[in-house]
């Protein structure tokens, strides 16, 4: 499947249907999805410039049924992975099987696992080995998989959307920072307000979620990620996302809170998911141009994971966000 933008009527027509269809998106989610707009919102974003989303929440808040929703809203292929201690790389990429071909031949023959769809959910992936971990690198970052020394490209788009639970750490595997930084966000789905959670308990009690109708199709995503990355953005806002990111390394010429906090601190990765970012939210928002405010509205999905903190920072009781919060507020923003 290809998307491939030919001329300027072809970018106007893709971003009208982008800017158009946003409002359309939202009132499908809302058929079964109740709050969690923020995160709801960031997911988008992600979808639309291409990335894959670490998606951190306690059990019960829905984060399964909001990935499902969003893929059938695009129509894309959509599987569930539960990741478990006893997982094996192969249950994930798929397998050789010997098969009769006739004539007493046989021959090997590849059997595709369930990361062969458009959109993955890996449930609480911090709870299967890191080799089986590892099985979904070369498919995150080269979009393939590779075996027996034969390459398998996996069809476009293709997402990974991972969660993990917050809570139970007890016979988990963290995962290696190499995966994490393959993440563009780490999305965190909270509890609802109290309204929110009534009326949740309300329309699940009372009726059948209504059935949700695809809006766009694959091709479309794959259109919308080559406009997203034609959207232009200022060389001082590309300089103030590097900065940020460069800020948050522990060094000679870091702010003292972070030499204190921080072990180790965002790569290049996190300012190009700023930055690429940044320009999926301003067409979302109906802007043809990246402002400050789409980086900075998008500072902490980027670096909350990127940023790891040291033994300091737990005494303290000191959070990841309120890192990044100081971040913002000590690197300059650029002069409008």
């Amino acid at each position: 499947m290809t998307g491939e933008v030919e001329s300027y009527e072809d970018e106007k027509r893709i971003v009208e249907k982008l800017q158009e269809g946003r409002g359309r998106i939202e009132r499908e989610l809302a058929k079964v999805i109740v709050g969690q707009a923020e995160a709801t919102h960031q997911l988008l974003i992600a979808l639309f410039a291409g990335g894959h989303c670490l998606i951190t929440g306690a059990p019960g808040l829905a984060k399964t049924l909001l990935v499902r929703t969003i893929a059938q809203v695009f129509h894309l292929d959509f599987r569930r992975i539960q990741f478990t201690p006893d997982l094996m790389p192969a249950d994930i990429t798929g397998t050789e099987i010997l098969e009769e071909v006739g004539d007493g031949h046989r021959r090997m023959q590849f059997v595709k696992g369930p990361i062969f769809a458009n959109v993955i959910l890996a449930d609480e992936i911090n709870r299967t080995p890191p080799k089986t971990q590892a099985a979904l690198l070369e498919a995150m970052q080269e979009h393939q998989v590779t075996a027996a020394g034969t390459r398998y490209p996996l069809e476009e788009p293709f997402f990974v959307l991972a969660t993990q639970n917050p809570i139970e750490m007890e016979g988990t595997y963290p995962l290696p920072e190499a995966q994490l930084d393959r993440f563009l966000f780490n999305v965190v789905v909270d509890y609802l307000p109290e309204d929110d959670e009534v009326a949740v308990v309300q329309q699940t009690t009372s009726r059948k979620p209504e059935k949700v109708e695809p809006l766009f199709s694959g091709r479309d995503v794959l259109e919308f990620h080559e406009v997203v990355r034609k959207v232009p953005v200022a060389e001082p806002l590309v300089r103030y996302a590097v900065r940020l990111a460069s800020a948050s390394r522990p060094g000679p010429d870091a702010p003292k809170f972070v030499n204190d906090w921080v072990s180790w601190g965002a790569g290049l990765r996190a300012a190009q998911s700023l930055v690429l970012g940044a320009k999926a939210r301003a067409l979302l928002g109906g802007r043809f141009h990246v402002a400050t405010e789409d980086i900075r509205a998008l500072a902490h999905p980027t670096l909350r994971h990127r940023v790891l903190l040291g033994y300091r920072a737990e005494a303290d009781g000191v959070a990841v966000d309120s890192v990044i919060d100081r971040l913002l507020e000590h690197v300059k923003e650029p002069i409008r």
